[in-house]
């Protein structure tokens, strides 16, 4: 028989975060051997549970919920989704310009598809959400990776991003607050990008889905409300901020110089159309979730969870011979870096493979978010604190045995 290929165009994609390693955790699971995950930032098996309010308003919702929906979402939640873009600032936001989608990850996609063809370039943070590089492969597009500086808290470097604009360059993806990193954006880089985009005739694409998973009293400022002749497009939903990831509630948002962009907007009206809509029970849980209790402020403040939880991880991780990393100001991860000498690794897979087979720990490599180099890897730090405590030991425990068999010890 004929072999059945997959698609040229997954190519150059790759989702690692539930990517090989993953799978390999699943077998060892399947042999009887306990993983602790921290690979994903999925919430609810961690017990991140959702707000009861958006639970009982779905339930009592679901007898309406079996039809297809107007395909870019049902009135009410895209209304509170327009009442949440003026609360950011974010101004001549209409209820047409509002879509809602299966999680974000839909709407990048979506995003990506109506704008690219073959050959443009989209200009993709490094480190990056993998899913902005896959979009940008899959719909046609060449990901073009400008450098977040470590030096300067994870910051984007403006003068890479300058240089790294091309005849072919169609926009720039900004992840604020970051993923993996944990950095937050203050409003002068913010302003340098819109800037570059301004210069360029560039769209802004933002991807604000932890805007409100925010430490230390830290603000975040929306970057589509600091211009109004620039194409924004903002994305956000409530998997992080209302813990309800498998709800796959998502929204986008297209403001700032719509007048050029009707050609485009139209793309998306078609693309909209053709995935008939988005899953009508999660469409129930927006409106309740923006208009209620924000109880992410009880996780994140003084006391919370999250919060304990981000300052025990980065402790444990950086007392580790070798260990640094800038401390997030947001989101749920942190993004260490192995010095180098201290560790000299050639292939980062490789090393998380290894330390899943020893120490039973799953993790992420940094070159599986487009990091340049690999010596970092992602941690999430949601499990309970002496899940957290245990599995941050086994990794010290691990570095520990990679420094003496390499002669660093």
């Amino acid at each position: 028989m004929r072999p059945i290929l997959k698609s040229n165009k997954l190519d150059d994609v790759c989702y690692e975060i539930r990517g090989p390693a993953l799978e390999k955790s699943r077998q060892m699971e399947e042999e009887g051997h306990k993983i602790i995950k921290l690979n994903i930032g999925n919430l609810a098996v961690f017990g991140f549970d959702p707000p009861d309010e958006i639970v009982q308003d779905m339930i009592l919702n679901m007898h309406g919920a079996a039809g297809y929906t107007d395909s870019k979402g049902m009135f009410a939640p895209r209304k509170a989704v327009m009442h949440y873009t003026q609360s950011k600032r974010i101004s001549g936001v209409t209820i047409e310009d509002i879509y809602l989608g299966n999680g974000a990850s839909e709407l990048i996609v979506m995003a990506m598809n109506g704008l690219l063809n073959n050959g443009d370039e989209v200009l993709v943070p490094a480190p990056d959400y993998p899913l902005w590089t896959a979009a940008v492969s899959l719909s046609g597009g060449n990901p073009v990776h400008y450098i977040c500086d470590e030096q300067a808290g994870w910051y984007p470097d403006i003068d890479d991003m300058r240089r790294k604009i091309t005849s072919n360059t169609k926009a720039i993806v900004v992840i604020n607050p970051n993923n993996p990193t944990g950095a937050l954006y203050p409003r002068e880089i913010l302003l340098e990008i819109i800037e570059l985009a301004r210069q360029h005739q560039l769209i802004i694409l933002a991807d604000e889905i932890y805007d409100k998973v925010l430490y230390d009293g830290e603000q975040h400022d929306s970057i589509a409300s600091l211009a109004d002749d620039v194409l924004f497009i903002t994305l956000n939903g409530l998997s992080k901020n209302y813990r309800s990831c498998g709800y796959r509630a998502g929204w986008m948002v297209v403001s700032g110089e719509k007048r050029h962009a009707r050609d485009y907007i139209d793309g998306l009206n078609m693309l909209a159309s053709m995935r008939l809509c988005a899953n009508a029970p999660g469409q129930f849980a927006i409106q309740t979730a923006l208009g209620g209790y924000q109880s992410i402020n009880d996780l994140v403040g003084p006391g919370g969870r999250l919060l304990r939880q981000r300052d025990m991880a980065h402790k444990l991780l950086t007392d580790i011979p070798g260990v640094t990393c800038v401390k997030p100001k947001a989101a749920l991860y942190m993004f260490p870096r192995l010095d180098p000498v201290m560790y000299p690794i050639a292939d980062d897979q490789q090393f998380a493979y290894d330390l899943l087979a020893e120490e039973k720990v799953l993790i992420v490599q940094g070159t599986g978010f487009n990091w340049i180099a690999p010596d970092h890897f992602r941690l999430v730090f949601l499990p309970n604190s002496d899940d957290l405590t245990d599995a941050c030991g086994r990794i010290a425990r691990f570095l520990d045995g990679y420094r003496r068999r390499h002669g660093r010890g």
